[in-house]
C-alpha cells in the first residue's frame, strides 16, 4: 500500500489496519496492490472512490483513506489511513 512517497507511520503490516502520514503536498498517488488474482480493492478517499493508482487531492486538515481488500471466502481486510496535509 502506497500514498505517493508518503512513509507510513507505522511501516506498512498486513496484519495493521491503521496507520497515519503527514504531507504539504496537494495531491499524491494513492495505490494497493494484492497478490491474489481472486481479490478486489477498494479505494476511498474522503468518502469517493478512486481507482487504484491515481492521484488524490487533500484538503487542509485530516483526510481519511480506506483501502478495502476483499476476496471470496475470507472477511474483508479494511485499511485506514489519517493523511494530514499541513
Amino acid at each position: 500500500m502506497a500514498i505517493g512517497s508518503l512513509t507510513l507511520t507505522p511501516s506498512f503490516d498486513p496484519n495493521k489496519t491503521s496507520y497515519t502520514v503527514t504531507t504539504t503536498n496537494n495531491t499524491n498517488t494513492v495505490s494497493a496492490v494484492t497478490t491474489s488474482e481472486t481479490a478486489t480493492l477498494t479505494i476511498e478517499v474522503n468518502g469517493v472512490e478512486h481507482e487504484n493508482g491515481t492521484s488524490a487531492t487533500w484538503q487542509t486538515g485530516e483526510n481519511t483513506v480506506v483501502i478495502t481488500l476483499e476476496e471470496s471466502g475470507y472477511s474483508p481486510h479494511i485499511y485506514t489511513v489519517v493523511v494530514t496535509k499541513e
